[in-house]
Order: structure tokens, then C-alpha cells, then sequence
């Protein structure tokens, strides 16, 4: 069978009215809704199964929770209770929210459940398909066996933080990355009520944190932080953390696991993620939260202003519509967790780490943690265009 690069011949021009690039939630939202519409959208994917390669930790908040209607089978058992802790892991501060406030899900199954809702709403689909880039008013994709030039009116770019999409379509693109890497494995029971345990210490995760989430089901044992701040690289990182993660029995880590891995963008919404020929969902756009790096929740929000967006410009012919899908208005509703990114960006010793981790065990401290993990205020809310 020929390798999908050394594909030879003239390739098969296809035409649709959107071109999707990118499988993940918020490739496959947007596709989905956008063919219930009534549009014509075709959804590519450089993987083959998208049972593999996942890079999410697939935590997803109450807010998602509420209000998207996600496969409730797929998903652990609601968590109430955080626990942080300081550089060494002694004396931490343990919050319990009154309301289930977390729940991750089984990335594996989630997607391919998604995958199917998208195939019944219409959406046609080709896995192991490559984005190759745009040559004049076509996109080029390579599949094991063929090559593909794509005519389509607009183009959506779903594919992660290193978008090739936001590149050809001269958009915005992601310069402040954290990088990551989780395992995940299954327990056969737990000795303590489903809890997220977050690690505050930047000689483990520099910038960010190291967490484990165990729901007495699964267990995801992670770190992130600025990849140049590793002194010894992020897998050593990670492999010092699991030795002692909180909140694992001995016997709970299991010699097989699932291990992920991949950038975080948390430099906020990119100011320009839209333009005449197509617009950025996802990673792609920006949409996680800088301060915790969450992105569930932003991509399914974005992803449905979108296909707003799209379908008004499909229904109207008009592609300056496109400009309602801004970036920068929806940027000031974050100046507040950048500002509190860059304030964790500074935190550089275990030393600094411990000093601001006693404000923490004061009552206002515990209250704004609280704010911040437990709290109503999810994506910003696009403005609606009349």
C-alpha cells in the first residue's frame, strides 16, 4: 500500500460546503452542528482511529456539564473535593465544593460517540486523511491511498495549538505554550472519595502544576509547565512525580498505562481567529483558560459561536459576516486570568511557591481557590450578531 506522501497522479478535487481540519470535541461539535443545519461539511483527521493519540486530560467542569449533553456512561464519577498542596506535599489545603463539581471522562469512547453523532447528523468523514496546506484557492489532503484538493467555501481549523490552518489563512496563532504529559491507568477500587489533588511546587511543574485525579475508577497522574523550565526535561519530570504522587495507595499504579502528552496554549483567545475564507475552534483559536489551562469547557462554547457564524455566512453568501467571530472582544473577558498567569509564571523557587502558598490557608485565600475551582463563571459569551 503506498505511503499517503509518495501519492502519485493528479488528486481527486472534492467539493463541500466546509472543510473541518481536526477530530478532536471541538472539530466534531462544529461539524456536527453546522450538518444540522443543513450543510454540506467534510471532517478530516491525520489519525486513523480516534481512539488514539489523545493529549486531554478530559476533565470536564459542572458548567460543561450542564449545559452540553455528553454521554453520561462515558464519563467518571462526579468530584467535590480539591486538594492543594505545597512544594514538599505536607500541610495541604483540602476545598469541598456543596455541588458535583468535576467529572472526567473516557476521551476514547467520548470521541468516537461524538464521532458517530456527527456521522448521523450528516457530516462526512475521512480518518487518516493529512492537511497538507493550501495551493491558491484549494486544500490539500493526503490519505494513505489518495490525494484529495478541497474546494470549500470556508475552511475551520481544529487542529491543535500548532495550527497549519491559522498559518495559511494568515490568522493568529499560539506563542505561549505550557507542554504536558499524563498517564492514566484503571483502579480497582479506592480508599478515599473521588478527588482532584493539584501539586503547587515549580521544581516539579514550573509555571503550572502537577495533579493527580483519581475518581476511584481511573487515575490521571500529570505535570505541565514552560518546557525551557524542566532542568532535566519533562519526562524525568514526570517519572520523579508518579514515584509520590498524592493520592495513590501502593499496589494502585499498575505496570500498564495510557500515557498523553502535548502543548497547552494559555496566552488567552488569539485576537484574530476569523477571516473571509474561514475561522479557528479549539486549541487553534486560544480557547483555553490561561489561568488553569482548562479547554473542554472554551472549545464546545466556541465551537457552537462558530457554527453560528458559519451558517449565517453560508445562508447569506455573505463572508463578511466572518467578522462577528472576533477574538479580540472576547479577549477583555480574560484579563483578569492572564494577569493571574503571569503572576503563577513568576512563581520560580519551591521558596516563593510556599510563601504564596500561605495566603491560601487564610480565609480569603481559601475563598478566591474557591472562586477559581468551583466557580459559575465559565467561557465568555460571545455578542450575538442581529
Amino acid at each position: 500500500m503506498k505511503n499517503a506522501d509518495r501519492s502519485s497522479g493528479p488528486a481527486a478535487t472534492v467539493y463541500t460546503d466546509v472543510l473541518v481540519v481536526g477530530a478532536g470535541l471541538a472539530g466534531l461539535h462544529t461539524a456536527t452542528l453546522l450538518a444540522r443545519q443543513g450543510h454540506d461539511v467534510l471532517l478530516v483527521e491525520r489519525r486513523a482511529s480516534l481512539a488514539g493519540a489523545i493529549r486531554t486530560t478530559g476533565i470536564f467542569v459542572r458548567k460543561t456539564l450542564d449545559d452540553f449533553p455528553l454521554p453520561s456512561e462515558h464519563l467518571g464519577p462526579p468530584i467535590r473535593r480539591v486538594v492543594l498542596y505545597p512544594p514538599g506535599m505536607r500541610n495541604p489545603v483540602s476545598l469541598v465544593s456543596a455541588r458535583d463539581e468535576f467529572r472526567v471522562g473516557d476521551m476514547a469512547p467520548l470521541y468516537e460517540a461524538a464521532a458517530a453523532v456527527a456521522q448521523d447528523a450528516g457530516v462526512r468523514m475521512a480518518l487518516g486523511t493529512r492537511y497538507a496546506g493550501r495551493q491558491g484557492d484549494t486544500y490539500q489532503l493526503l490519505g494513505r491511498e489518495v490525494r484529495m484538493a478541497v474546494r470549500a467555501r470556508f475552511v475551520v481549523g481544529a487542529d491543535g495549538a500548532r495550527s497549519a490552518v491559522a498559518r495559511d489563512l494568515a490568522l493568529d496563532r499560539n506563542r505561549r505554550l505550557l507542554i504536558g504529559a499524563e498517564e492514566v491507568f484503571e483502579l480497582s477500587g479506592s480508599h478515599e472519595p473521588p478527588t482532584f489533588h493539584c501539586v503547587l511546587d515549580p521544581s516539579v511543574a514550573p509555571g503550572y502544576l502537577a495533579w493527580v485525579v483519581n475518581d476511584g475508577r481511573h487515575a490521571h497522574v500529570g505535570v505541565a509547565g514552560y518546557a525551557e523550565r524542566f532542568p532535566d526535561g519533562l519526562r524525568r519530570a514526570m517519572e520523579r512525580f508518579a514515584a509520590s504522587a498524592p493520592g495513590l495507595a501502593d499496589g494502585d499504579r499498575p505496570a500498564a498505562v495510557e500515557r498523553r502528552g502535548g502543548p497547552i496554549p494559555v496566552g488567552g483567545v488569539l485576537r484574530r481567529i476569523s477571516c473571509p475564507d474561514g475561522l479557528l475552534v479549539g486549541d487553534a483559536a486560544g480557547a483555553v483558560s490561561p489561568l488553569t489551562a482548562g479547554g473542554l469547557d472554551p472549545c464546545l462554547r466556541l465551537s457552537q459561536h462558530a457554527a453560528e457564524v458559519l451558517d449565517a455566512a453560508l445562508r447569506t453568501g455573505k463572508r463578511d459576516v466572518l467578522t462577528s467571530y472576533d477574538g479580540a472582544a472576547l479577549r477583555t473577558d480574560f484579563r483578569g486570568r492572564l494577569t493571574l498567569r503571569s503572576g503563577l509564571a513568576q512563581v520560580r523557587t519551591p521558596a516563593a511557591a510556599r510563601a504564596a502558598f500561605t495566603l491560601l490557608r487564610t480565609p480569603l485565600g481559601r475563598a478566591a481557590a474557591g472562586r477559581v475551582l468551583f466557580g459559575d463563571r465559565s467561557f465568555p459569551e460571545p455578542a450575538r450578531r442581529p
